[in-house]
């Protein structure tokens, strides 16, 4: 393997340099996007009741908000559920927007390695190529062991490109998508919440 970086020149170590930012993301985003941290179920409900028995205070709020990023919204309505239908449903789209920017949190960065380590392969392609006619220059085509090393590297660079940017490409995707699931689902539950402590709503 070493020799295989090794022949793959300089450009292979901010390829690979890539590749771990890139692992690192993906397991800390898997661990963080679980859905039971992000959409526990049994909080509407609990609200629900609280709601009905006058329960909810400073407490219940101060809970949620340390529950999950569903209970930070949630707790941002509550906080304002004095005030209205609408300037509810403002306050808790405003949280909503920065719980979506903290759920998409290193996939920028992740997109980013997905699109510059095939460009990174192509430099090292073309640095290779750059080697191969140098030392035909030199030496003429007559000695294919010159001219290897030279190919060698254009295409290990090039094959290792691919080979980080293809996996991170796929899990910036997949993330993105699962994000997009999630806001879905916290706008319904925040919606049920507006309508159960206003009173349009009368079950779960």
């Amino acid at each position: 393997m070493f020799e295989l970086i090794k022949s793959g020149g300089w450009i292979m170590f901010p390829i690979i340099l890539c590749s771990i930012v890139a692992m690192g993301i993906v397991c800390e985003r898997f661990w963080s996007l679980n859905r039971k941290k992000i959409l526990p179920l049994h909080l509407v409900p609990q609200i629900w009741k609280e709601a009905q028995n006058n329960q909810i205070n400073e407490n219940t709020i101060r809970g949620l908000k340390n529950d999950s990023p569903l209970g930070i919204i949630l707790a941002s309505g509550l906080e304002n559920r004095h005030n209205g239908r609408e300037i509810m449903k403002s306050s808790i789209e405003e949280s909503g927007r920065q719980v979506v920017h903290g759920l998409e949190k290193f996939l920028n960065t992740l997109g980013t390695i997905a699109a510059i380590t095939p460009l990174l392969g192509l430099l090292g392609t073309v640095l290779g190529m750059i080697k191969v006619f140098a030392a035909i220059m030199v030496s003429g085509v007559g000695n294919p062991a010159v001219l290897a090393g030279g190919i060698s590297e254009a295409l290990i660079t090039t094959a290792a490109g691919l080979t980080v940017a293809i996996p991170s490409l796929i899990f910036h995707r997949y993330f993105s998508r699962l994000i997009d699931e999630y806001v879905l689902k916290m706008e319904e539950e925040s919606l049920k919440l507006v309508d159960i402590i206003h009173g349009n709503r009368v079950s779960q």
